[in-house]
C-alpha cells in the first residue's frame, strides 16, 4: 500500500479529511521549498503537492505562472525538485508527496529514469496536467512496477464514460477540478461539486480530492464536507509571493492559512460525525 493510500485510510478511520497544500518547487528560490514543506506539515497538511516548474504551465493562472517564472529564474529542474523531496525525507518519512507538473520534463528525462529517481527519493505520486490516461501507458507501466501512484484530473465537463476511464487509470486518489478555467479563477458552486463527486464515486472506490477555487478556511470547510480531500494552491502561492523576501514571514503566513483550514475542516468533520 502506498503512502498516499495509507494516509487516506488513517484519515478515514479518524473521521477526518485530507488537506493537500500546493507549492511551486524553487519559488522564490530553492532555499524556501523544503522548510515550507515541513511548515505545511506542522500546520496540518496531510499530503504535499509539489509543483515542478515549467515554462508553459497551461493550467495555471497568473499567480502560479509567476511562481514558476521565479523558480525558473533560478534554473530549478526536475532533478532538483526530486532532490528537494530526498532532503525532505531526511526528517519526514511519512507525509506523502505528489509531484504536479507537465509532461515535457519527464519525457526529456525518460519515463523509467524519472520513476526510479522519484521513488528512490521518496516521491509517492505524480499528476501530469497534459497527459491524458489514453496516452499514459509508458508512464503507467514503470509507475505500476515501482508503486508510484498516478493521479488524473476530472473536470466539470468530463463525460460519464470518460470519468470511468480516468478513475480506472488513477492511483492514490482522483482529482476533481471544480472550476472551468485555470488555477485561481472563479467561485465555487458547491451543489455542482457535490453532484460531480458523487458521480466520480459511482465509478471508483478511490478517494476524491477537490481543487481550484479554495481560498480560505470557509471554502476549505465547505468542500471537506463533500470530498475526501481539499487541495489548495493559489491562495498559498500568493502568500509566498507577498513574503518572498523573508522565509520566516512566508512560513508564518503559510502556516496561519493552513492551520485555519485544518481547524475548520476538523470542525466540519466533527459536526458531521456527531
Amino acid at each position: 500500500m502506498s503512502r498516499i493510500a495509507q494516509r487516506f485510510e488513517q484519515l478515514m478511520q479518524s473521521g477526518r479529511k485530507a488537506l493537500i497544500p500546493y507549492l511551486t518547487a524553487g519559488d522564490p528560490d530553492a532555499s524556501f521549498s523544503v522548510p515550507l514543506m515541513h511548515a505545511m506539515v506542522e500546520a496540518g497538511a496531510d499530503i504535499l503537492e509539489l509543483g515542478v516548474p515549467f515554462s508553459d504551465p497551461m493550467a495555471e493562472g497568473p499567480v502560479i505562472q509567476r511562481a514558476m517564472e521565479r523558480a525558473l529564474e533560478h534554473h530549478i529542474s526536475l532533478d532538483e525538485v526530486i532532490e528537494m523531496v530526498r532532503t525532505f525525507r531526511e526528517h519526514d518519512a511519512t507525509t506523502p508527496v505528489l509531484l504536479m507538473g507537465y509532461l515535457n520534463p519527464i519525457e526529456v528525462m525518460g519515463y523509467e529514469k524519472f520513476v526510479n529517481h522519484a521513488i528512490d527519493a521518496g516521491v509517492d505520486g505524480v499528476l501530469l496536467v497534459d497527459l491524458p490516461p489514453e496516452e499514459a501507458d509508458l508512464l503507467k507501466k514503470h509507475a505500476t512496477d515501482r508503486h508510484l501512484d498516478t493521479v488524473f484530473l476530472v473536470s466539470p465537463t468530463t463525460t460519464d464514460e470518460r470519468i470511468a476511464a480516468i478513475a480506472d487509470a488513477s492511483g492514490g486518489f482522483v482529482y476533481y477540478v471544480s472550476l472551468k478555467g485555470v488555477t485561481g479563477a472563479g467561485n465555487l458552486d458547491i451543489e455542482q461539486v457535490i453532484d460531480r463527486v458523487n458521480q466520480i464515486k459511482r465509478h471508483s472506490d478511490l478517494p476524491v480530492g477537490v481543487g481550484f477555487g479554495i481560498k480560505d478556511a470557509e471554502s476549505a470547510g465547505r468542500i471537506s464536507a463533500v470530498a475526501d480531500a481539499v487541495v489548495v494552491g493559489s491562495a498559498l502561492v500568493k502568500l509566498i509571493e507577498a513574503n518572498q523576501n523573508s522565509q520566516a514571514d512566508a512560513i508564518m503566513a503559510v502556516k496561519s492559512l493552513i492551520s485555519s483550514m485544518r481547524k475548520e475542516m476538523d470542525t466540519i468533520s466533527a459536526s458531521s460525525a456527531a
